[in-house]
């Protein structure tokens, strides 16, 4: 048999991180409706920044991850020093986010964005699929996901469909708080695809990288990081 090659899981934690964010940027670009996982620290972010200009989409999604760490302490009944590098990731991916939308912002207007929103989600996706493969606490989004998954032995791709939908709900419910009933903001038929589709791309990208790949450690940190 064929030996795999190596793909260290460090590298994974930080393409992943780096991918993630410039999928993110080019779906937030695009404007039809952000992915579920993210849509309620978007929607936050558009409504603290009319009050607080300096409150960025960065900004927020450390800040929604860190009330979302405290709940995945409440549903695994403790709390891991692994969350607080978890935070830590989450202030890392939201400053790269804030970076990368700065340059996907400087794409020409008549660039085709219904291409950009589909190879953004799927480019998300390929970032969640390699966060999933490092031993390095990933943002509260993967972490929640993989907690539930490996505490209760379920799928993962099934547990982050679960969720996602969970996290559309509460994106709706929030546009309507902060904009008025009926007026979906941030949330829109992209975000619904995304809900339903999120979950299959990134358990099926996962099999992908795994067949391909013999995922392993370059640095003796597992264990320091639990």
């Amino acid at each position: 048999m064929k030996k795999k090659p190596v793909f260290y899981t460090e590298l994974a934690y930080v393409l992943g991180i780096v991918i993630l964010a410039l999928g993110t940027a080019l779906m937030e670009r695009a404007d039809f409706g952000m992915s579920m996982v993210v849509a309620p620290a978007y929607l936050l972010h558009l409504k603290l920044s009319q009050y607080l200009p300096f409150f960025s989409f960065g900004m927020s999604e450390y800040v929604f991850q860190a009330f979302l760490l405290i709940l995945i302490s409440l549903v695994m009944g403790k709390f891991k020093g692994s969350y607080i590098f978890s935070f830590l990731t989450a202030m890392i991916y939201g400053i790269a986010l804030d970076f990368l939308m700065g340059l996907v912002a400087l794409l020409p207007g008549g660039f085709p964005w219904q291409v950009a929103y589909i190879l953004g989600m799927v480019i998300s996706s390929t970032g969640v699929a390699l966060l999933f493969h490092t031993y390095i606490p990933v943002e509260a989004y993967e972490l929640f996901v993989k907690e539930i998954s490996q505490k209760y032995s379920a799928p993962i791709g099934k547990v982050k469909t679960i969720y996602d939908c969970c996290s559309c709900i509460l994106g709706i419910g929030l546009s309507f708080l902060f904009f008025g009933f009926g007026v979906f903001v941030g949330v829109k038929w992209g975000t619904v695809v995304c809900a339903v589709v999120n979950g299959w791309l990134i358990g099926n990208i996962s099999k992908f990288l795994e067949n391909r790949f013999a995922f392993q450690d370059a640095l003796s940190l597992r264990k320091k990081l639990r």
